[in-house]
């Protein structure tokens, strides 16, 4: 098992849409993946890099052979573990979703024990008390006897991305409690021990107050999460230039939050490190770049891996400051949102240099 001999948790958030799922392929076609959309992409403005081009080519994620190779790339650098981004009843069925890059690959690599791995669930879909005790049993039965999971402080991690969306589906604060406690429960009595229950700032922040409540805090006990953390700089520090920004301003903006989350929550907050964002691929080709809701968002420029190993100094110090964080866990945006202009994973421009930024700021 991947032992936590590392004195940071590196924890690297991972999409897994880069490979065949019969949910997609049900909606889109047969062999459907999203690196044709990556493949599409056109620059959206003057200097607008794209399209990305992976080094390492298309890969098939659900291929062990393909997981042994990443999992290398990132424990050589550093990276401790991968947090899949996890789906249930989406892609136009009930069950899991995109989980083959986490079942057939990663969990059957070689090499798996060098990484451990966590699960955060992209409730982007409301689901009942119903389907929400059939994910429980799911996920007890799937993961959290594999030896490699995350845990902190013994406790299993399971971090939920839409707390908003999760209370909207199971039908109340005190019904989401309710929920949860049997989560609890469940897992305990399959004698996996604790759950580290963790959400995401994105569900707290104050534009889901009609729903969440009028205090973070109060919900954040009420529910018995331990952890709050973040997904991407882009949720709370979102720039107002247009069509591109400074990575530079967002990362001097995130990194004032850091410190301002820490003090708002009665939990720890993880901070979180974001190597880009660019959802230009997701944008309509041919059409007007104009900015509006997603994906229409503002595109961060200048993020190279030398700026992004200056963030990630400015990350270590303020770890290494922090009293009470234990263990100095943060999370990366991220090892393969491609489509996104977040990853770690080699590109045909900077080879492993993100990667090798991590490995010089905090060790291999």
């Amino acid at each position: 098992m991947a032992a936590p001999n590392h004195p940071y948790e590196v924890a690297v958030y991972y999409f897994p849409q880069w490979h065949p799922d019969a949910k997609n392929e049900a909606l889109r076609g047969e062999g459907w993946t999203e690196w044709p959309t990556l493949r599409a992409a056109k620059p959206l403005f003057p200097g607008h890099e794209q399209p990305k081009v992976p080094l390492w080519g298309e890969l098939d994620e659900s291929d062990p052979a393909v997981s042994e190779k990443q999992i290398a790339a990132a424990a050589d650098h550093g990276v401790t573990s991968f947090i899949y981004d996890w789906y249930w009843d989406m892609g136009g069925g009930e069950g899991p979703f995109l989980h083959r890059a986490l079942e057939d690959g990663f969990l059957q690599a070689g090499n798996r024990d060098r990484l451990r791995f966590g699960i955060m669930w992209a409730n982007h879909n409301e689901v009942s008390r119903e389907r929400f005790d059939a994910m429980a049993d799911y996920l007890i039965i799937r993961y959290f006897n594999e030896p490699n999971v995350l845990k902190l402080d013994d406790k299993l991690y399971f971090s939920i991305y839409e707390c908003h969306t999760l209370i909207n589906g199971l039908g109340g604060v005190e019904a989401t409690r309710d929920a949860l406690a049997s989560f609890r429960a469940k897992t305990r009595e399959a004698g996996c021990g604790e759950l580290h229950l963790n959400l995401v700032e994105w569900g707290l922040n104050e534009r889901h107050r009609a729903i969440i409540g009028p205090d973070a805090n109060a919900l954040i006990r009420m529910l018995g999460i331990d952890s709050v953390t973040s997904y991407v700089w882009i949720h709370h520090a979102e720039p107002e230039a247009f069509p591109d920004a400074p990575y530079a301003d967002c990362a001097a903006a995130a990194a004032a939050k850091w410190p301002a989350f820490r003090d708002a929550y009665d939990v720890p907050y993880f901070p979180n490190a974001t190597m880009g964002w660019d959802p230009g691929p997701r944008c309509g080709q041919d059409r007007p770049h104009v900015r509006g809701d997603y994906p229409y968002t503002p595109i961060l420029t200048g993020n190279t891996p030398e700026a992004f190993g200056r963030m990630l100094r400015e990350l270590k110090d303020y770890l290494d400051r922090a009293s009470g964080l234990d263990p100095k866990l943060f999370t990366v945006y991220a090892w393969n949102e491609w489509t996104e202009g977040g990853y770690l994973e080699p590109d045909t421009v900077h080879g492993l240099k993100y990667l090798e930024a991590i490995r010089d700021v905090f060790g291999a």
